[in-house]
């Protein structure tokens, strides 16, 4: 491969190929405050002069270990055991990649046969894969894979389901031949008599989210049940710790389960990596993307670990390949399976109580306030939307809380503009009563 730096004139020819005339026109959507500028590094300096450079140049930047967080909407602060850290440091796992070669990988196959297993207990589901890119992209793949497996035109979708989710799963389906349509949402949950009406025989599947965008939780076993009544299949995304405490998606008759599985093991890390779930039933097991790993015995009767499932493009030519997903997040699959080891049925379900506790505790006071309200009245998890009824909008007051060491609720406006005094506040087990009290502090000095 020719890594030859470009001169300016083969620069400036690919830019007038895309349409724009200098670099900074291409780049002139970012903000110019956080476009990244020259470091300036100099000549010369020592292995230790430019780790001390380096250091003065992440100083400004803070992280969750000095904030306290009530920030959610997909990416949540959660406690991760040392062992998760440690073990997943272990040079065994830190450099395979993809098993091309894949029965002399046992190792690898053996942690991604664990990591299904888990997945499967975890979701009340039969068949998990070997994981996908994130949360978002294993909602677009199991819309995909309904569309394949039931030759229908239609998708529904709630509205209460994350909005990054519904754009990514657009995008994918963009060169499909279907149609999406959003049901709406009644105080804060799918509207089931309109989900009702949209129902028919041409629906391939309904999609709907656990707890929602507004941490609500969704009647999901009552629009199951409607959607199976017309042979629609069902596909759920859910929160992996609050399965701690609430009904599995196939306790809930789903026939596709997804989920973003960061939370299980893995830092928020600016957002991403992720890590995608997926699971499904028996019935729909040759139509799930990626790829399994098996457990079988070789030919001295030992036990043994193989892929016995691939059914990406490189596997399967063109449209009859279920997916042209490549590879799958193979040492976040490691942690989540670690981190579900350590903790054990018992231990995720205390995990999940501490975070309703403390969500709860953060609901109760932030109404003593006076100017926050509940915006709807439903059941929720760690997470819910709260209105303020005072004069400063959501912005404002989260500009203020953060120069107090506060990251405050994440405001709704931007996709729910009849919405527009409300944000989303999230509590997990990270959060102290102390966390609570300042933020309390800080709210009433308003």
């Amino acid at each position: 491969m020719d890594y030859t730096p470009h001169t300016d004139e083969e620069i400036q020819q690919m830019l007038q190929t895309i349409g724009v005339r200098s670099f900074d026109e291409l780049v002139s959507a970012i903000p110019p405050e956080v476009r990244c500028r020259s470091f300036q590094i100099p000549e010369g300096l020592s292995e230790q002069e430019v780790l001390t450079l380096c250091e003065e140049l992440v100083q400004p930047n803070r992280s969750l270990h000095e904030f306290a967080s009530f920030l959610g909407f997909g990416s949540y602060h959660h406690v991760i055991p040392t062992v998760v850290d440690t073990l997943a440091a272990r040079g065994e796992w830190l450099t395979p990649y993809t098993p091309y070669q894949a029965e002399a990988s046992q190792g690898t196959l053996q942690m991604i046969y664990e990591f299904q297993t888990l997945i499967c207990e975890l979701m009340g589901m039969e068949v998990a894969n070997a994981s996908l890119y994130d949360g978002a992209s294993a909602l677009a793949e199991a819309a995909t894979m309904s569309l394949r497996a039931h030759a229908r035109p239609r998708l529904l979708i709630a509205q209460t389901v994350h909005p990054h989710y519904r754009q990514v799963m657009s995008t994918y389906l963009s060169g499909f031949p279907c149609v999406v349509q959003e049901i709406p949402s009644t105080n804060g949950v799918v509207d089931l008599e309109a989900l009702a009406k949209a129902l028919n025989d041409d629906v391939a599947a309904v999609i709907l989210q656990q707890p929602n965008v507004f941490g609500c939780l969704e009647p999901m076993g009552e629009a199951f049940e409607l959607a199976h009544r017309v042979g629609a299949l069902c596909v759920a995304d859910v929160y992996p710790i609050s399965l701690g405490a609430l009904k599995p998606p196939g306790s809930c008759g789903a026939d596709i389960a997804v989920a973003e599985g960061r939370c299980l093991g893995s830092p928020v890390a600016y957002g991403g990596p992720g890590l995608g779930l997926l699971t499904t039933t028996q019935a729909l097991l040759r139509r799930i993307p990626g790829r399994l790993a098996g457990c079988t015995v070789d030919r001295l009767g030992q036990r043994s670990f193989t892929l016995t499932l691939q059914t990406r493009e490189q596997h399967i030519r063109r449209e009859k390949a279920t997916s042209n997903v490549c590879t799958n997040e193979g040492w976040l699959c490691l942690r989540a399976t670690i981190f579900l080891s350590v903790l054990g049925p018992q231990g995720l379900r205390e995990l999940a109580a501490l975070n309703a506790q403390k969500a709860h505790a953060l609901w109760r006071r932030l109404q003593e306030l006076g100017f926050m309200k509940p915006a709807f009245d439903q059941p929720f998890f760690n997470e819910f939307t709260m209105r303020c009824l005072n004069d400063h909008t959501i912005e404002e007051i989260n500009r203020k809380l953060l120069k107090q060491g506060l990251i405050g609720g994440l405001a709704l406006r931007p996709w729910y503009p009849h919405l527009p005094d409300a944000a989303v506040w999230c509590a997990t087990e990270m959060i102290s009563t102390s966390d609570i009290d300042r933020l309390l502090d800080a709210l009433k000095s308003l």
